[in-house]
């Protein structure tokens, strides 16, 4: 799942490449990024999140007790109900976009065009949000059932199509008198039709079959399979919802500093969120199958061990991801996106936008991996809880750090509303394990915490000294390169120099897969 995950983030910073060279961090950008951001808040709010942490052990559960064909069943109605609630939802957003964007990015008016541009896109982009939605279904259930690599390619050829398509239109659209950024939003549309077709034939092969109703069940409505998914989906898109709607509350802000400060925050909340979909995500969605099944059959010991493995491998992957990108961000994104339009100050803003981010990398994958075992535990109040909290937060520190640090505090803000939100839920499910008579095993995940989070600043301390010492006699791509390499030799050493267990199963691995 790793795998494919990161060949569709190394799509999608293809796609961010072509962004900044195409279009640069301007006000046509800053445009796109609300009209997009508004489809894809509905999409984790409503698909990718709630659903999927409430599909999974719901599936589970009724395929365990009542047989394949039930569990086909639940998948379908599912499948149906989603995609009418959702498509409603879309042709509302392209009927209210004018009222929508006014409230969101009322600031863009004062820029002639601007404001124009992000309605027109919103209402084109809307139909991506029913599409991804029934691909996020068809996700949801291959990963019950122990299928993870097509589903997660499934996003990289949304990125392939999406960056054809609308490089293609964006070339043409100037010649039909319109913007040529509104043809990279027509290849949002495609990208999100490819990404649901490319899974239905997997699913085929899995044995699914379209049972929406038999003489010998439930009639749709009443079915509690689908009632109990839907009782853990409402108050868990709340629950799911607070990364994203602290995201979108941050855009807010951005849209009344300079020109580009959306832009910068969002180019440097993609390269965050790429250790984060490969190695957060793809964790938390191999995880939760697990762990539902040791939950429903009750051996708790087994879920237990299953978290706090977890909850390590994020440590030992995500700590050092985010002091490289810390340290070397500056590099990093001069390589990456300093071509076309996009200048050695966006560059320098979009680093200072990611060290920022960077903070709270970690705590964001951990956060990624225990909303959804709230909901396999039955226990929703607490993810809503966490949420909102965390949501209250997040504004409290953007209007604290938002005049005295522009752009740089709302990241800022976020990453620590993110570390406070990872607390609060590990708490919530601490009680809980213990309820059932189960150690969370609190003492040994801080250990494990504490742990690679020094060993991660000592590395990220190496590489800064020889980035400063050597980086700038290097051409772009070598100085990426050694830094990196650099880094992660200097983490290996210290840590089998300190015997961390999670790094020393990687090097086992990667020795074994070498032969």
């Amino acid at each position: 799942m790793s795998i494919a995950v990161f060949l569709s983030r190394i799509l999608g910073l293809v796609r961010e490449q072509v962004f900044a060279a195409l279009f640069g961090a301007s006000n046509a950008t800053d445009a796109y990024q609300i009209a997009f951001r508004i489809p894809n808040l509905l999409r984790d709010l409503f698909a990718e999140g709630a659903m999927s942490a409430a599909l999974v052990p719901t599936f589970i559960q009724v395929q365990k007790e009542k047989g394949i064909d039930r569990g086909w069943q639940v998948a379908t109605r599912v499948f149906v109900a989603l995609f009418i609630v959702v498509s409603a939802l879309a042709i509302l957003g392209i009927i209210f976009a004018e009222p929508i964007i006014n409230i969101y990015a009322n600031a863009f008016r004062s820029i002639p065009g601007k404001f124009e541009l992000t309605v027109r896109m919103t209402q084109i982009m809307m139909p991506f949000f029913p599409l991804v939605a029934v691909a996020a279904g068809f996700m949801a259930i291959l990963n019950a059932c122990g299928k993870f690599f097509m589903p997660s390619f499934a996003s990289a050829m949304f990125n392939a199509v999406s960056i054809i398509t609308g490089v293609i239109l964006a070339h043409f659209f100037p010649r039909w008198g319109r913007e040529p950024i509104e043809g990279m939003a027509y290849g949002v549309i495609a990208g999100g039709f490819v990404q649901a077709l490319i899974q239905w034939p997997i699913l085929r092969k899995q044995g699914y079959r379209a049972l929406w109703n038999r003489p010998d069940t439930v009639p749709p409505l009443k079915d509690p399979a689908l009632r109990r998914m839907m009782f853990l989906m409402i108050p868990g898109t709340v629950g799911l919802a607070a990364t994203q709607i602290n995201i979108l509350v941050n855009s807010m802000f951005a849209t009344s500093l300079e020109a580009g400060a959306v832009s910068w925050l969002n180019y440097a909340f993609r390269l965050m969120q790429f250790p984060i979909g490969i190695f957060g995500v793809s964790l938390a969605s191999a995880t939760l199958p697990v762990f539902s099944r040791a939950w429903t059959e009750h051996n708790y010991e087994n879920a237990s061990s299953s978290l706090l493995k977890t909850v390590k491998r994020v440590f030992a992957i995500n700590f050092p991801a985010s002091a490289g990108l810390a340290f070397l961000g500056i590099p990093i994104i001069s390589l990456i996106f300093e071509h076309g339009r996009f200048s050695h100050n966006d560059t320098v803003s979009t680093a200072h936008a990611l060290a920022a981010y960077a903070v709270g990398l970690t705590a964001y994958s951990v956060v990624k991996v225990l909303v959804p075992i709230c909901y396999a535990i039955g226990e929703t109040r607490l993810a809503v809880f966490s949420s909102v909290f965390s949501v209250v937060s997040n504004l409290i520190f953007n209007f604290c750090f938002v005049k005295r640090l522009g752009f740089i505090g709302l990241a800022l803000g976020t990453s620590i509303t993110a570390i406070l939100n990872s607390g609060m839920l590990w708490f919530f499910i601490s009680r809980k394990m213990k309820q059932k008579s189960v150690s969370p095993r609190t003492a040994e995940m801080l250990k494990a915490m504490l742990s690679y989070g020094g060993v991660a600043l000592a590395m990220g301390g190496v590489v800064w000294s020889f980035d400063r010492a050597f980086g700038e006699h290097l051409f772009a791509l070598a100085r990426v390169a050694v830094g990196l390499g650099v880094g992660v030799g200097s983490y290996f050493l210290l840590s089998i120099f300190l015997k961390l267990e999670e790094s020393l199963d990687l090097l086992e691995m990667i020795k074994r897969r070498l032969g």
